[in-house]
């Protein structure tokens, strides 16, 4: 029980630290690696809640592509032009009109509790002990979500090749 606390203690401190230096950071390379750090708190986390699916996709999705990909246009991305630019524009009405309403919702959940939020109970049976959540995930998402899974797929496919032939017309 001790050891479950502190590695809880341990990747919320990651997640929340690497999140807080990715937002403070001026250098972009030093905010994808806290971005890095960040993400692999939270896969602890996941893991500690016995969702080692997600655990690993956290690791080989996010931080094993995704950030690989961020560090590559960091890269390629001409960061002395970009910091010369205007970074802001003048829309900070609509954005403190979306902080405002935020805060809103903030305040309405706060001030009526529990009783706000309405959680309906659970009507799907669940899959037997002896298999594990990824292969639960696993069975439901190619019975039930094979369609929808595919569509995505194609989808994705489409947005890389869409983007290749974007960035092949800049060079």
């Amino acid at each position: 029980m001790l050891i479950d606390t502190t590695l809880f203690y341990l990747f919320a401190a990651l997640a929340l630290g690497g999140g807080i230096f990715t937002i403070t950071r001026r250098n972009a390379v030093h905010s994808a690696i806290s971005l890095i750090v960040s993400l692999l708190g939270v896969a602890g986390l996941y893991l500690l809640q016995q969702a080692e699916f997600l655990f690993a996709v956290q690791i080989v999705l996010y931080v094993g592509g995704i950030m690989v990909l961020f560090l590559f246009v960091i890269m390629l991305v001409n960061l002395d032009l970009a910091a010369k630019e205007r970074q802001f524009n003048k829309q900070w009405l609509v954005a403190l009109a979306a902080v405002a309403a935020v805060a809103a919702e903030i305040a309405y959940f706060i001030y009526r509790g529990k009783d706000a939020f309405h959680i309906a109970e659970p009507t799907m049976v669940l899959a037997p002990p002896a298999l594990g959540n990824t292969e639960a995930l696993a069975d439901t998402l190619f019975s039930e979500y094979l369609l929808p899974f595919e569509l995505v797929s194609i989808l994705l496919l489409v947005a890389v090749v869409g983007s290749v032939v974007m960035a092949k017309k800049r060079i």
